[in-house]
């Protein structure tokens, strides 16, 4: 409030000096940007609740999507390794029969 009531008097005196016209545009352009931040950080306080819960909800379905692909990452390892192994135990039958016939 202590700059507010700072704020007549200033104007006042700066109309009985007669300033230039530059210089009451760039006061006034720095009222104007000085108010409409006043404005933006007051709807920011007003909607912070809002998107911290959006926020809060969107890093949970990240972090379940990630558990989820790194289930199925580790569900295709898993069948991988079975597969080879398989194929492995395939592939050294047909080699000792190989040698069986071979000898």
């Amino acid at each position: 409030m202590e700059t507010v009531q700072e704020l007549i008097p200033l104007a006042k005196e700066m109309m009985a000096q007669k300033p230039k016209g530059k210089l009451v545009k760039l006061y006034v352009l720095g009222s104007v940007l000085a108010l409409f931040g006043v404005l933006l950080g007051l709807v920011e306080t007003v909607c912070s609740p809002f998107t911290a819960a959006t926020r809060l909800r969107d890093e949970e379905a990240a972090v379940a999507e990630l558990r989820a692909a790194r289930e199925r990452q580790a569900v295709g390892t898993q069948a991988l390794l079975e597969k080879g192994k398989h194929q492995e135990a395939v592939l050294s039958g047909r080699a000792l029969s190989h040698r069986l016939h071979a000898s």
